[in-house]
């Protein structure tokens, strides 16, 4: 009797933890008792999928008290080679096994293995399966395809969009939003970034696209990223996250999110950190890139880390005023995607062959390559006159770009092709090439802040 009870209290306890959690962010929010508060995911890639899961897991139990579902298109279809390594996790798995026999479900994934069903993305996600993350089951979803059903009502959306997506579908949002007397929250996750080249040259972030596609305030629309592999922080493997926003809602919410192996902390520096998520991906492509090139050559790797960090460090003296705040989460976020993330697992498979440019950044199995996007919108922005720095050694002004080889260069192969994949080692062993702590040492010792670059007033 004494076992059960002490086997039971913890969770009983941590249930109590998370009910009393809920009950604070929905009072802060004004919500009635007996009307649920609506939390919608939007977008089922890896990291929106795994972020919707872990609230499913956490909170969906209370189901008086919180409803939480994910929006995705219809229609994907999955080929029969997706289903036939589906069905093998399937079978490797008994708690996904019984799981999917207890919900009668089980028969269509052997059809499918046997090519006699066509199997829907929207279908998978349900039963806890996203199609960029097949070998890391979730927990089953509730999953609806009208977008309009999914976000009329939601109080906090979860916005799981590629930047190059987002402006499109919150634009669409923001038609069954006219209406409405209280603006939900938003919470982005997406890390790639745009630039606007008039009137003046500026980056534009996802929750900025956010806040002109739907009249949002800015005070309710934050972003939270860190450095975080999806499978890995669904498995329980240790992570951190920060949610950047006003005071207002990223306290509350970084509690309500907080669990035992996601901690998140809060910071009011928005757009910083969310372009600084865009930045690291530029460089993981070129960094995937030289480690199949030079079959990963821990010297050759090592070479390009000191040039693109050099590189990482002078876009931030251009970008923020205080550049060594951000050094920490931005090594961080880029090592752990240089380790694991898909843009150098991009840059590998074009070096290798095994993709070509041709096939566009939306990758099967992986979904939206966002730092090619970043490429072009970081180039782009930094190859304007009108911001142009003094170069070291020609002494005279140059555009920000030309202080930066290895982004002209990703440039070069991704965005005008001029140059094929093998360019990027040409680019490293160039012998005219400066010290990478030349260019740190030229940040640091030269006024470069240029606050209009993310739209703030100097």
């Amino acid at each position: 009797m004494n076992h059960v009870v002490n086997s039971n209290g913890p969770v009983q306890n941590l249930n109590g933890v998370l009910e009393e959690k809920l009950d604070e962010l929905r009072a802060l929010i004004g919500k009635a008792e007996g009307d649920p508060l609506r939390i919608v995911g939007i977008g089922a890639g890896a990291w929106g999928s795994v972020f919707t899961a872990l609230l499913q897991e956490s909170y969906g139990h209370l189901r008086d008290k919180v409803l939480i579902r994910i929006w995705r298109r219809p229609g994907r279809s999955v080929d029969r080679a997706t289903a036939e390594h589906l069905f093998e996790v399937i079978n490797s798995r008994e708690d996904v096994l019984r799981r999917l026999i207890r919900r009668c479900a089980y028969l269509k994934y052997v059809e499918a293995r046997l090519g006699d069903r066509i199997l829907h993305a929207d279908e998978l996600l349900k039963d806890g399966f996203c199609v960029n993350m097949i070998d890391t089951p979730l927990c089953p979803l509730k999953v609806v395809t009208n977008l309009q059903e999914a976000v009329w009502d939601a109080d906090i959306v979860i916005n799981g969009l590629p930047s190059t997506e987002t402006c499109e579908v919150f634009e669409e949002i923001s038609r069954y939003w006219k209406e409405r007397i209280t603006m939900p929250i938003i919470i982005s996750l997406a890390k790639g970034v745009e630039a606007e080249l008039e009137p003046e040259p500026r980056i534009i972030t996802p929750t900025q696209m956010i806040n002109r596609a739907t009249g949002v305030p800015m005070e309710n629309i934050l972003y939270l990223g860190g450095p975080n592999i999806a499978s890995e922080i669904y498995n329980k493997e240790y992570a951190n996250a920060r949610i950047c926003g006003a005071e207002k809602w990223r306290k509350p919410l970084a509690k309500f999110l907080r669990q035992p192996h996601f901690v998140v902390w809060d910071n009011g520096d928005l757009v910083t950190h969310e372009v600084m998520g865009g930045l690291k991906n530029v460089y993981a492509i070129g960094a995937g890139m030289v480690a199949a090139l030079t079959n990963e050559s821990a010297t050759s790797k090592s070479v390009y880390f000191a040039h693109c960090t050099s590189e990482m460090i002078f876009i931030t003296h251009l970008l923020t005023e205080e550049p060594e705040k951000l050094a920490g989460p931005l090594l961080a976020d880029t090592y752990v995607t240089l380790l694991k993330g898909r843009n150098a697992w991009y840059g590998q498979k074009l070096a290798k062959g095994e993709l070509n440019l041709e096939m566009g950044d939306s990758i099967k199995g992986k979904g939206m390559i966002q730092g090619v996007s970043a490429v072009k919108a970081f180039y782009e922005l930094l190859s304007q006159s009108s911001i142009s720095v003094l170069h070291p050694d020609k002494n005279k002004p140059v555009a920000p770009v030309e202080l930066c080889p290895i982004l002209k260069m990703l440039y070069r192969i991704l965005i005008t092709r001029e140059f094929t994949v093998q360019a990027i080692l040409q680019a490293l062993r160039d012998e005219t090439m400066n010290d990478p702590r030349d260019r740190i040492e030229i940040a640091q010792t030269h006024v470069f802040y240029r606050p209009a670059l993310l739209g703030q007033k100097p």
